[in-house]
């Protein structure tokens, strides 16, 4: 007899709340730091909350949770002999991942813990891609091949407004931050299975339009299959012109997403900034 499979996920994933209960999908929540009180995403704190937070000029510091309550977790869901598949956020934002993975080797349960190396929607591409295969009663090793498949499909691009959050989090000189502040500079980051890279920069969100254009170049051979622009406050007009000029005459029929971010996710973009995340139909090149 097939064992059940239970998915677990933690809270950076971009899913909306539909998809967490018809999916029966587990989410472990992070948290962060804001002027030395500790918050946690979903529980104590709303995304709404900590952008308003953000607005009022607060930088947020971001933890992981504790090894004991993951263990807990894969416990409480291992209890009925459930197998147990984390797929955790990428190891380049947090060290979430492999708290998770020394959890998995401490608990009473059968868990697999799959390093996504992605966050927001592309994590959540490769978490209803599990969630489907379980549905077709497919093992661990063929869903994990296919969450890499997915994975290789996925780009996630992040518009930088205002490079703040990055400068507080190490992922951005001090110097540079400062100096990118006096003109004004805009930076495109991509996030790649080893790091976080700046990919473009200009001197105003024209920078951001021209780069879509790009996007939609590269993807003319290579549809894109869903869309997703996780954001931070950023205005409607803005939102749906990038995914206009990404799309151009294909908007129709495509998934999209356009969701405020996770507070952890938040905490290291700063205000304004658009996560454009695409699943394609070949895998492609980061």
């Amino acid at each position: 007899m097939t064992k059940t499979i239970k998915i677990l996920t933690d809270s950076s994933v971009q899913l909306t709340p539909t998809e967490i209960e018809d999916n029966n999908i587990t989410i472990i929540p992070l948290s962060v730091d804001i002027a030395g009180k500790n918050y946690i995403d979903g529980e104590t704190i709303t995304r709404a909350e900590l952008l308003e937070q953000l607005k009022e000029g607060f930088i947020p510091k971001t933890s992981q949770p504790a090894i004991g309550t993951f263990v807990e977790t894969f416990e409480r869901l291992g209890a009925d002999g459930s197998q147990v598949l984390a797929i955790m956020m990428t190891d380049v934002l947090s060290g979430t991942y492999e708290t998770a993975r020394t959890a998995a080797q401490i608990a009473n349960a059968d868990v697999t813990v799959i390093n996504s190396k992605s966050t927001d929607r592309g994590q959540a591409f490769q978490v209803l891609a599990a969630a489907q295969d379980i549905k077709e009663g497919k093992s661990i090793p063929e869903i994990i091949e296919h969450c890499k498949d997915v994975h290789a499909r996925t780009t996630v691009d992040v518009f930088v407004d205002d490079l703040q959050c990055l400068v507080a989090g190490g992922r951005v000189s001090r110097f540079a931050g400062a100096i990118t502040k006096l003109i004004n500079l805009k930076i495109i980051v991509r996030l790649s299975d080893t790091a976080l890279d700046v990919y473009t920069k200009g001197r105003s969100r024209k920078t951001f339009i021209k780069h879509c254009k790009e996007l939609a170049a590269e993807h003319v051979d290579n549809p894109i299959e869903a869309i997703s622009l996780s954001n931070v406050g950023t205005d409607e007009a803005l939102l749906q012109k990038v995914r206009s000029t990404i799309l151009d005459d294909k908007i129709e029929g495509i998934p999209y997403v356009a969701r405020l971010t996770s507070p952890v996710i938040m905490a290291h973009t700063g205000m304004n900034a658009i996560g454009v995340i695409t699943l394609a139909e070949k895998p492609v090149e980061n």
